[in-house]
């Protein structure tokens, strides 16, 4: 699954436990009629993905859906959804490189022997 929109906020990388599980976690709102802040974590070598973005930047991510089950104490069963984040490409970049780069003014010469008279390429 993707989802797009521009970075709110990037966190800094977390480290837990004794094994260094690694997280940092980001929030991107959508670019829709009603936007969404939706937060997205990144685990462990991923978590370098994000170095160089920062907030304000349209990005477009490629997530999975993560479920969990957990059974506490009292013998009670939960739930929990997290958003996991694996790619993450700029479209700022992106949609700058498709158009073609526009030459300096100064590239053209001006046309000094145009003759209104003489350029008629119309058919009747």
């Amino acid at each position: 699954m993707e989802i797009q929109g521009k970075i709110k906020m990037i966190d800094e990388t977390k480290t837990y436990g004794s094994n260094g599980f690694r997280k940092r976690e980001m929030v991107i709102t959508t670019e829709e009629q009603y936007p969404q802040h939706i937060m997205v974590e990144f685990v462990q070598d991923k978590t370098d993905l994000l170095n160089d973005f920062q907030a304000g930047q349209t990005v477009k991510i490629s997530i999975n859906l993560r479920g969990r089950e957990w059974v506490n104490p009292e013998g009670e069963t939960k739930y929990f959804n997290s958003i996991q984040g694996w790619r993450i490409e700029n479209l700022d970049t992106a949609a700058s490189q498709d158009m073609p780069p526009i030459p300096p003014a100064d590239a053209f010469e001006p046309a000094t022997d145009f003759n209104e008279e003489d350029h008629d390429d119309l058919p009747f």
